[in-house]
């Protein structure tokens, strides 16, 4: 096998990162066949089509997501030799992770663990809905996208769903609101509630809990952020629905307490990932880790 051209890698490279081949020959000073040419001789080399056209725009193949990743890599190179005597930068694999805006922040920094601070790796991190992470995923701009919810999955929508956890749902409130001893009937009725919206699967078991205890609670925030919901039952307006890991930092500090569990309300958390020839192998590494240390979880007491 001969060697790799890295002229016509790095004008896939400059290509790629345009994603259109006509304002990059004219940046190169090039014909824009001249320079259609030159990708297709690295495709020709590399045995894969690296771009696909959908209309006027060109988009990256898996094959091509992969090269790219690399290109970066080794044209990163000429600035290491530049910066070693300045210990700057070094050679880094890339993870493209998407993340449910309303996701807790603690669990994705749980779930990131394993490679936060590593010198080999750069972390990108994209938040948004569901769809357009999914849309992201599917086009190969992320290698994984945790949500709460697992997509359809069927011949045109290809994703594999990964359950990650799932995580009992609190009472969570400030301690002068939940040492007092009373039962979650008594409580729900003497103090305001902060829930999250109705779209998401915590507030359709809370709401179902109470149609059969027959309790309407006095419900003061509605709120579709776990971030904002956790600085509401700081602020201690009323007592928050919630997974203890939301906040975590609060129940250490002693600022919060989780009180009643409710009974059959769960947040379960999902890495969505593609059926993909060459995964992103980080990918696999998160979710084992998140995997073991969920089962480790779940074998320790609950809250007395």
């Amino acid at each position: 096998m001969g060697a790799l051209n890295y002229n016509h890698l790095r004008y896939f490279w400059a290509v790629a990162h345009d994603g259109n081949l006509t304002r990059t020959a004219a940046r190169l000073n090039l014909t824009q066949s001249a320079l259609s040419v030159q990708i297709r001789k690295l495709e020709e080399r590399l045995g894969h089509v690296l771009f696909e056209r959908r209309g006027r725009q060109l988009h990256l193949t898996e094959v091509g997501r992969i090269t790219l990743d690399h290109a970066d890599a080794i044209f990163a190179t000429g600035d290491e030799l530049l910066g070693t005597l300045r210990n700057t930068r070094t050679s880094r694999q890339t993870l493209r992770l998407g993340v449910q805006a309303t996701l807790s922040r603690n669990f994705q920094l749980e779930f990131l663990q394993p490679v936060l601070g590593r010198d080999d790796i750069q972390i990108v991190v994209r938040s948004g809905n569901p769809s357009e992470l999914l849309a992201s995923l599917q086009s190969l701009s992320l290698d994984i996208v945790l949500i709460t919810q697992s997509p359809i999955h069927d011949a045109l929508t290809p994703f594999v769903s990964h359950r990650l956890a799932e995580r009992a749902v609190s009472l969570i409130g400030t301690p002068k609101r939940l040492r007092k001893r009373s039962t979650l009937a008594e409580r729900l009725q003497r103090h305001p509630v902060i829930l999250p919206s109705k779209d998401t699967s915590i507030r359709t078991g809370f709401d179902a809990m109470m149609d059969r205890l027959g309790i309407r609670p006095h419900v003061v925030a509605e709120v579709d952020d776990m971030a904002m919901l956790r600085l509401l039952a700081r602020a201690d307006i009323g007592l928050a629905v919630l997974p203890a890991i939301v906040v975590k930092d609060e129940i250490t500090a002693g600022v919060l307490i989780e009180g009643d569990p409710l009974q059959g309300i769960t947040e379960v958390f999902y890495a969505v990932t593609l059926d993909r020839r060459f995964p992103n192998p980080l990918v696999r590494e998160l979710i084992h880790h998140e995997r073991v240390l969920s089962r480790m979880e779940s074998e320790l007491p609950g809250p007395a």
